[in-house]
């Protein structure tokens, strides 16, 4: 395993529906939390990243703002976007500059804070996400682009609405153990299968929700991280890929493309193969997001990822335990902070640190993060 570049510190905000502060106190609340982690100041700082998706606050140019609230100045910041990978994007364009030997430590913030505008609103610019000319302007917002993969993928491979809800139960089961989620409550499967409807076949409860929040990472160089961290996380693999921004120019709806490359750069340079994989978190943005990742990662064959949902495989003591957190449909998405909190969840794992939620003996871990409709595609293996 190449240990080049380690992850010594994590934090992470609580996320919630209305944050009462500024973006910059919003910030502060993960980076506090992963410089006392990591054990550092701000002048043992190279660079920082900070990784939003514009739009949802008047303040242009945040990365300034935010690196001169944490005190980073006169160190250089750099500005990350892309959409909700985008603090998965930070984590990779850090650890190209720690390997280049531009700077030894690098801080990745993610942050937004959704309650800036309404939820109307909030949906018009996730819809423009995708593309303004032919898409976007016909009413396909997120949840109709994943219940186009849904259909495509109860189509294609026979899964069902059935199978959806049961990773939904799965997340509130979780997300009842993390503190930091913004819901807290079990769902029944009865309550899945019977809610209002929101872009068939998706309902209520298969959709997460917007929220605020912020996540940091703190990433070292080898010689660094020996010296100051004692229980570093190696970054082993970083895989990056792009689709097609309308859905016409994709071969298949059924799974996700950019997903599928990012995973194979990821495996290759790390070395290993799915059944390597100890504990992943992956972009659970809607429970179909889900099932196409288990199948996209290669955690199960196409068409038979609902067979690991069904036999109990994707749960604490399962083959491939996958979002123990609640994911995102517990823990809500906050679109630049995502990617972010799905990494600390990992590092916890793998320091042995992750309490409730702990996989026992785990070694190596994924997060699977994916911008727009996926759009963009990282995913990050991280081992001990």
């Amino acid at each position: 395993m190449p240990k080049d570049v380690a992850i010594i510190g994590v934090g992470q905000s609580y996320f919630v529906r209305g944050y009462q502060g500024s973006i910059r106190e919003l910030a502060f609340d993960a980076y506090s939390e992963a410089m006392k982690d990591a054990g550092i100041g701000p002048e043992d700082v190279g660079a920082s990243m900070i990784c939003t998706a514009p739009e949802y606050d008047k303040q242009r140019s945040p990365s300034g703002l935010i690196a001169e609230y944490l005190g980073l100045n006169p160190q250089p910041t750099f500005a990350i976007e892309t959409v909700c990978s985008a603090s998965t994007s930070g984590l990779k364009v850090a650890y190209s500059m720690i390997k280049s030997g531009l700077h030894d430590i690098v801080v990745v913030l993610g942050f937004q804070k959704m309650s800036e505008i309404t939820s109307a609103d909030s949906q018009e610019r996730m819809g423009r996400g995708a593309d303004i000319m032919w898409e976007s302007p016909f009413g396909t917002m997120m949840p109709a682009y994943y219940a186009l993969h849904a259909r495509a993928h109860f189509n294609t491979y026979g899964s069902s609405e059935k199978d959806l809800a049961l990773i939904r139960v799965k997340a509130a089961k979780y997300g009842q153990l993390n503190e930091r989620a913004v819901f807290r409550k079990g769902v029944e499967f009865d309550q899945v299968i019977n809610a209002d409807a929101i872009a068939s076949p998706l309902k209520k409860f298969d959709c997460c929700a917007n929220a605020d929040g912020s996540s940091c990472m703190i990433l070292a160089s080898a010689d660094k991280a020996k010296e100051i961290c004692k229980k570093p996380v190696w970054v082993m693999g970083v895989g990056s890929a792009s689709a097609p921004m309308t859905m016409t120019g994709r071969d298949s709806l059924a799974g996700l493309n950019a997903a599928k490359e990012a995973a194979k750069t990821a495996y290759e340079m790390a070395g290993v193969s799915p059944q390597d994989i100890d504990v992943a978190e992956v972009h659970d943005c809607f429970t179909i997001a889900e099932l196409m990742a288990y199948e996209n990662l290669g955690f199960a064959e196409p068409g038979k990822g609902n067979e690991l949902i069904q036999n109990g495989e994707t749960y604490l003591g399962g083959k491939i335990p996958v979002n123990v957190d609640g994911g995102l449909l517990s823990k809500g998405h906050p679109i630049g902070a995502t990617g972010g909190s799905q990494v600390r969840t990992i590092v916890l794992q793998l320091r042995d640190e992750a309490g409730d939620i702990q996989v026992p003996g785990a070694e190596i871990g994924l997060v699977h993060n994916i911008g727009g409709v996926g759009i963009y595609g990282n995913v990050v293996i991280l081992g001990r």
